[in-house]
């Protein structure tokens, strides 16, 4: 990673900083919440960057991994809250509102998740990839719509945040400094894996497969060692989108959620450590800013998507950086 492009990183989470920090002196808590926001899903955009950005992979399913993680947050906090047990036979299981504990269960069950579903998606390539990780998430979709149990088709919700020790997360600027974090957390962990030898290996797959497999290496391990990782950053994001909104839907696990996060890397910049936050940010602002001008504001998104793609190579990160070149 180039040091522009550190700098554009620590640009993106100082101003995210600044602005929550600004939102709190003015006391505007809904720009603190949009900014939690970018925070949470830029962090799913990191996790997919990973896998589709370096690695190649045109996940379209990413959208499983997000809402996985928000039921499983959604449901261990309801039954906490409740106080009623998960299960009772053959062993009881409780539920908790404690995030360092929902946090590393997310974590556990999105990777179980992410294996299954990789370990056979990587058996094809291409667009048939592609095909098959939409099924998968469509397949998660259904599921969670006919599982009247936790709201079928109206969502789940839940009254009150789940627990931090010595934070109130119930305090916008509290849970902001939480998402921030794990954004920070998510962005220097896919740094150090794209530099280290496992991420040259994951590009060198993207590249030429049959190369990487003549000096011993197996690009199909390497790729789902990656997918897996992916789907573990995009699912704690998941749960902190449960958390941050008190409600998880089966609409978060919709084609139209991997839409979104695809969107947000590609607007941003592809192979761009900071370019999901970007495209994040930006697609907010636009929703927030055109939304409440037209019900259709989708367009002019779609408007600048297609100037991005055809003329900004990069995105807009690689816009702005032959931009400074020039300058």
């Amino acid at each position: 990673m180039s040091s522009r492009e550190s700098s554009i990183s620590v640009f993106c989470l100082l101003a995210l900083t600044g602005v929550a920090s600004l939102a709190l002196w003015l006391d505007e808590p809904y720009i603190i919440t949009l900014a939690t926001k970018v925070c949470i899903l830029g962090m799913a955009g990191v996790g997919l960057n990973l896998v589709l950005g370096y690695g190649g992979l045109v996940s379209f399913g990413h959208a499983a991994f997000f809402g996985i993680g928000g039921y499983v947050a959604g449901i261990l906090a309801s039954h906490a809250l409740n106080f009623e047990p998960i299960m009772q036979s053959p062993w009881l299981l409780e539920g908790t509102t404690r995030m360092l504990v929902i946090w590393p269960i997310a974590a556990l069950v999105c990777g179980l998740f992410a294996w299954l579903i990789g370990a056979l998606s990587l058996r094809t390539s291409g667009v048939y990839f592609i095909m098959i990780t939409l099924a998968f998430a469509q397949m998660i979709y259904y599921f969670a719509i006919s599982w009247p149990s936790y709201g079928g088709e109206d969502g789940l919700s839940v009254y009150l945040r789940s627990t931090f020790p010595g934070l109130n997360t119930m305090t916008g600027i509290h849970f902001f400094a939480i998402a921030l974090v794990w954004l920070m957390l998510a962005m220097g962990v896919s740094s150090r894996l794209v530099q280290s030898r496992f991420g040259l290996a994951l590009q060198a797959a993207r590249q030429n497969p049959v190369r990487v497999s003549a000096v011993g290496i197996s690009p199909y391990k390497v790729q789902l060692t990656a997918f897996v990782i992916s789907g573990i950053i995009t699912g704690i994001a998941g749960a902190l989108y449960t958390d941050l909104n008190r409600f998880v839907s089966p609409s978060v696990l919709g084609w139209h959620t991997s839409g979104e996060i695809m969107v947000f890397v590609i607007l941003g910049g592809v192979a761009r450590l900071a370019g999901p936050v970007v495209g994040a940010a930006v697609f907010i602002l636009l929703e927030q800013t055109l939304g409440g001008w037209s019900e259709n504001w989708q367009f002019w998104l779609g408007a600048v998507l297609v100037v991005v793609v055809l003329y900004g190579r990069g995105g807009i990160i690689g816009l702005l950086d032959r931009g400074a070149a020039r300058g």
